[in-house]
C-alpha cells in the first residue's frame, strides 16, 4: 500500500539519458523547415533528408510555405516591390 502511495506522491524522474542529462528537445516545424530549406539551398542532401525526418511531411510543407511567404514579404519590403513581383523574379518568371 505504501509503495503505491509513494509512486503517486513522488514525482517521476524526468526523461533523459542514463547519465542524468536531459532528453533532447524535439524539433518544431519551423526549425525543420529552416534546416530543410537551408540544406536545399546549400545542396546538402544528407542534412535535407535529416531535417525532413524531424516532423511529418504535412508539417514540413506548412513550415516551408510559411518560410517562403515570410522571405518573399521581407524581400519585397527591402526592394520596395510587391510580393508578387519578387516571387516571380525569384522563380525567373517574366513580370506580370
Amino acid at each position: 500500500m505504501l509503495r503505491r502511495l509513494r509512486k503517486l506522491v513522488v514525482p517521476l524522474r524526468p526523461a533523459g539519458g542514463n547519465d542524468g542529462s536531459p532528453a533532447p528537445r524535439p524539433h518544431n516545424l519551423f526549425e525543420a523547415a529552416a534546416a530543410y530549406v537551408a540544406a536545399g539551398a546549400e545542396a546538402d542532401d544528407e542534412r535535407e533528408e535529416e531535417a525532413a525526418g524531424w516532423v511529418s511531411p504535412e508539417a514540413l510543407s506548412f513550415g516551408v510555405t510559411e518560410l517562403a511567404c515570410r522571405a518573399v514579404a521581407q524581400l519585397a519590403r527591402e526592394r520596395g516591390e510587391s510580393p508578387r513581383t519578387v516571387a516571380r523574379s525569384l522563380l525567373g518568371l517574366p513580370p506580370d
